[in-house]
């Protein structure tokens, strides 16, 4: 059964991180953060929602970048009972898609857990103060090819931010598979 993400809490301060990415470095997000906002995806491999809407989140990450929004992609998956998401599978699905912006590996859980993430895709919108603006949808699509007139959410949330450090006040939430949590 897919998963919703709660609504928004406006002004909730991202937290801290350092974590590996897939380039082979450790990343913080201080020094991620984007001058004008930064967009933080909890995403996997394996996910079919994550899969439906890849090329569309690079894409909207690409355009972002020349507004000053930075990307970061977060995999916080159990790669033991979910193997499609470990380092080696992230490194590859990457390369596949074309990242240009880092994918990192939340190997404990820690960072999902202080983020509240319930779903992959999971988006996390912040203004240049790391305030929270947007925890919504890519477009109306779902799992389906998007349409050509479709809406670009996240894209026109995330370039509003950048403009004024405010996210829409309208905002419908993502939907995609759970996150796959360790079991204590």
């Amino acid at each position: 059964m897919p998963e919703h993400t709660p609504a928004c809490d406006l002004g909730w301060i991202a937290p801290g991180f350092s974590l590996p990415g897939v380039d082979g470095k450790t990343h913080r997000l201080e020094e991620l953060k984007g001058s004008k906002g930064t967009l933080i995806t909890f995403i996997c491999n394996h996910c079919p929602y994550v899969k439906a809407v890849i090329d569309r989140v690079v894409r909207d990450a690409n355009e972002l970048e020349a507004l000053g929004v930075r990307t970061v992609a977060i995999c916080a998956n159990d790669a033991s009972t979910y193997p499609d998401d470990s380092f080696d599978n992230m490194k590859r699905f990457a390369e596949q898609h074309s990242f240009t912006f880092p994918y990192l590996h939340d190997e404990s859980q820690d960072v999902a857990h202080a983020y509240d993430a319930v779903c992959t895709p999971d988006f996390f919108g912040f203004n240049a103060d790391l305030q929270l603006q947007y925890r919504g949808r890519v477009d109306e699509s779902g799992r389906e090819p998007a349409g050509a007139n479709v809406r670009r959410e996240l894209f026109d949330a995330m370039k509003r931010i950048a403009e004024t450090g405010l996210g829409p006040g309208n905002q419908k939430p993502s939907i995609g598979c759970s996150i796959k949590w360790k079991t204590a």
